[in-house]
């Protein structure tokens, strides 16, 4: 049995043991999970081990590579420059990067970046893995490139690029990479342990990705399709995120280095909620909620509601996230970000043994469902 470490509110017992079944079947290595209600910490769970072989365990400080939550702190970044009057989500991002309006690309406004729906999905072909640790580089490739579809007329997941262009703007109007700023405004203000990339000296507590048994094939898809284009540019495996250069990049979209912990804490500072600091006026947080689109994604093929740097609850989607004011997104392999301002609660939980879903998993939809059904009975 996989000791689970950590606390629970005798109301939440039925979170601890959902996690501890899946433990005890071995459908999860390691992991943590957290749960805020009313400001208050009510889950606080970790567990299992941090590599394959099971003979690491997972500890309260390690740390694990959460994929695509990073964009829920990539976004919080841009939100929080629209707070303060820097950033208007309406402009076209070419008003900050003027490069951005070649190809066509004038009219694209920053909502669309932070909606999927400005038609840089990925980088022109060709394009490897690597070209994208150069991030200045990588951003101004995107510049120049013409959109793979008519900007606001659909979502196209930004997989890879979503934290180059966002960042890009982060560092036209403060000067810092997306990583400093997050570092800076965002990760020490709220004492989380959270980091786009991760320092070296941090290494030794980093749990190592364990990779889905069956590799997703591209070739069978339309070579002229916006999917293809995106997921060939560039192509990469998930075994990528446990090498040195993975860990050491900037991007946002994907290699947020974390704990469950320290996503709860930065999201549910969002609105203040018990962390002492809010980071976004009431205002401001509306915006998160404005649907910008909702459809079949052009690259995921997920039918998705997004509204400004969160998804909203869609029930073809998940069933098990409710409706209301809820924000969420998930990282590849089964993660999952939550944050329900009707309920009051937000919910988090990251691991290393990746499942095939492309958003969600059956382990998330079981701790999902045990934190609403806690919450409902308390």
């Amino acid at each position: 049995m996989s000791n689970l470490q950590g606390f629970t509110d005798a109301s939440f017992e039925p979170v601890r043991q959902a996690v501890q079944e899946q433990l005890d079947l071995g459908t999860e290595a390691g992991l943590s999970l957290a749960v805020n209600v009313d400001g208050e910490r009510v889950v606080d769970l970790w567990g299992g081990h941090r590599d394959a072989a099971g003979t690491q365990p997972w500890e309260r400080d390690t740390v694990v590579n959460v994929w695509s939550i990073t964009k829920t702190v990539t976004s919080l970044a841009a939100l929080m420059l629209v707070d303060a009057g820097e950033l208007d989500v309406h402009a076209p991002v070419a008003r900050y990067w003027p490069e951005f309006a070649a190809a066509g690309k004038q009219d694209v406004e920053v909502r669309h970046l932070l909606s999927h729906t400005s038609g840089v999905s990925g980088l022109d072909r060709p394009a490897e893995l690597e070209d994208l640790y150069d991030v200045r580089g990588a951003a101004a490739r995107m510049a120049a490139q013409a959109p793979w579809w008519r900007p606001g007329s659909a979502s196209g997941y930004h997989l890879l690029t979503y934290g180059h262009l966002i960042g890009e703007l982060v560092h036209r109007l403060t000067g810092l990479p997306l990583r400093d700023f997050v570092e800076r405004e965002i990760a020490a203000p709220l004492k989380a342990d959270f980091q786009i990339g991760l320092r070296s000296t941090d290494s030794a507590r980093v749990a190592d990705v364990i990779t889905p048994t069956v590799d997703v094939d591209f070739s069978a898809l339309d070579h002229e399709s916006v999917a293809y284009k995106t997921f060939t540019g560039p192509g990469f495996s998930a075994d990528a995120a446990n090498t040195a250069a993975w860990r050491a990049a900037d991007l946002g979209a994907a290699n947020g280095h974390g704990t469950a912990l320290s996503v709860a804490q930065i999201l549910t500072a969002i609105t203040g909620t018990g962390s002492g600091t809010q980071l976004l006026r009431p205002e401001t947080v509306e915006l998160i909620f404005a649907e910008q689109v909702r459809g079949t994604d052009l690259v995921n093929g997920l039918h998705l509601r997004w509204g400004l740097g969160f998804a909203l609850p869609d029930p073809r989607t998940l069933p098990w996230i409710p409706a209301g004011r809820v924000a969420f997104w998930g990282g590849w392999g089964g993660s999952m970000a939550i944050v329900d301002l009707d309920r009051r609660m937000t919910f988090t939980y990251v691991m290393n043994t990746m499942g095939a879903d492309i958003l969600g998993s059956e382990r998330a939809a079981a701790y999902v469902r045990s934190a609403y059904q806690a919450l409902e009975a308390r």
